[in-house]
């Protein structure tokens, strides 16, 4: 149920292609809800045969022609009672973290190794998510955009997604800082 919230809010303001969505999916709103191309389309179909979305056909030339899916008023009505509900609560599942649990019994440059990734994966997403926000914010400050801005949802998720990332970050300097103080000659990378 949270993907169809989620695809909702992304179109609440929009028309878009699946394609499109899957881009600007994969931009914004992954930062708090991640969902396969794959799923996106099935539940794109899932949600006009509910009726919470429709949809319309673009012709094109030289290429396949498009559909572009809008919210109805089902949709919205749809999104508005999940408003209104409280969420359930924020839960963390990171295969990184039982690596790290593990430690005593684990190979610590693999280890080491997975943080290195994934400090590398939040570089790349903290990089992402402030492009986002430098373009909702266009010239203006962010005081400016506040008071007069109209994507103030979005403006919230990513400073939300920012500081996971920057948390991220901060977590995986201090990993790898322990580590390397406990375990000198691991070398992870």
């Amino acid at each position: 149920m949270a993907l169809r919230n989620a695809l909702l809010a992304a179109l609440i303001d929009r028309e878009s292609s699946g394609y499109d969505l899957a881009k600007r999916f994969s931009a914004s709103v992954a930062n708090f809800w991640t969902a396969t191309p794959q799923q996106l389309y099935r539940e794109l179909e899932k949600m006009e045969s509910d009726g919470l979305l429709s949809a319309r056909i673009v012709k094109q030339d030289k290429r396949p022609d498009k559909r572009l899916f809008s919210v109805t008023d089902s949709g919205r009505a749809a999104l508005l009672a999940f408003t209104r509900r409280e969420p359930k609560p924020t839960t963390v599942r990171d295969e990184l973290l039982i690596q790290v649990e593990a430690l005593a019994h684990a190979d610590v440059p693999s280890v080491r190794r997975s943080i290195h990734a994934q400090l590398d994966k939040s570089r790349h997403r903290l990089e992402t998510y402030e492009r986002s926000l430098a373009e909702i914010l266009g010239p203006r400050s962010h005081d400016e955009f506040l008071a007069t801005g109209n994507r103030i949802g979005p403006y919230l998720t990513l400073q939300r997604g920012i500081s996971f990332e920057r948390e991220n970050l901060a977590w995986g300097r201090l990993a790898l800082d322990v580590l390397a103080r406990r375990y000198p000659g691991a070398d992870g990378g």
